[in-house]
């Protein structure tokens, strides 16, 4: 029977992809799945680009893969041109990292797949639903949000993406399975995620894994590479989602929008978010302990 690896939300991460694909070893596998957002945040993004297709990998563009390609086209909406100097997702910083050659290539890459074994139903592949990149399913998302977001789907299993939490949730006639971020998860276990998906003949059957990494040469590597001193405050905010597994750049962002709308980041602004404020920020279901 047909055994997958999948991964997703890797985000420049090679010493968390080392140990994953290390781990992975031990099962295996027919074929190896990365749904999306190898590039960004981390500090080592060709490294990875060049580690999963060297490997044959079945790979998927995901929402920062949108960001490198449509930056600084006519594509690319206004907001990111107006935060194009303090925000990562998007602008310069993956921009400047990937070039032409590799931009061209991760053009060619689909925004969805659908695997199609002669011993299991067919699987759809999505980074976060079926109609974009920049959505995504949490366990407690309402059941009437996920008809809404699965709806044009056939395949009746359909892993997805983009939260950084791992998920196996049935609703309706889908089942719903998330690997969760091999490079950047945001559920506070400070370990990498990915996941096992075996066919019976009938059905598909998800594993989830958990495999330890050196963090701290993460960490390490975004120093060097200057990520405060190129992006400010900000790049503070991307090395403590590194150091704690939890997210901070978003619920950041939401509470300056809500309280210093045009505020520009400083140093003071981001000593005032305190970890009160990024808990009462975020989504529930990102919440350490959440669920």
């Amino acid at each position: 029977m047909t055994k997958l690896a999948v991964l997703a939300d890797i985000h420049g991460n090679l010493p968390a992809l080392e140990a994953v694909w290390e781990d992975l070893r031990q099962f295996d596998v027919d074929h190896v799945i990365v749904a999306g957002d190898l590039i960004n945040w981390g500090p080592h993004s060709l490294e990875v680009l060049q580690f999963l297709t060297e490997r044959h990998c079945a790979i998927m563009r995901g929402n920062h893969e949108i960001y490198l390609l449509d930056y600084d086209t006519l594509r690319a909406p206004e907001v990111w041109r107006r935060n194009a100097g303090t925000r990562l997702t998007g602008p310069r910083w993956i921009h400047h990292q990937v070039g032409d050659v590799w931009r061209a290539r991760i053009a060619t890459w689909p925004d969805t797949l659908c695997l199609r074994f002669d011993d299991a139903p067919p699987v759809r592949v999505v980074h976060g639903v079926a109609s974009s990149h920049f959505r995504g399913i949490y366990a407690d998302t309402p059941a009437e949000q996920v008809y809404e977001m699965l709806g044009p789907i056939e395949e009746t299993t359909v892993v997805a993406a983009h939260t950084h939490r791992s998920l196996d949730r049935v609703t309706g006639r889908w089942h719903v399975v998330n690997p969760g971020s091999a490079g950047n998860p945001f559920d506070g276990i400070l370990d990498a995620s990915y996941m096992l998906l075996e066919s019976d003949g009938n059905t598909w059957h998800a594993s989830h894994r958990r495999v330890p990494f050196n963090r701290a040469a993460v960490v390490e590597a975004l120093e060097e590479q200057m990520l405060v001193a190129e992006h400010g405050d900000f790049g503070r905010l991307v090395i403590r989602e590194f150091q704690t597994a939890e997210p901070h750049v978003g619920p950041y962002m939401l509470w300056r929008q809500q309280n210093h709308p045009g505020v520009p980041f400083t140093e003071s602004l981001i000593d005032q978010f305190s970890d009160d404020l990024r808990q009462e920020h975020t989504f529930p279901v990102n919440r350490s302990g959440g669920d």
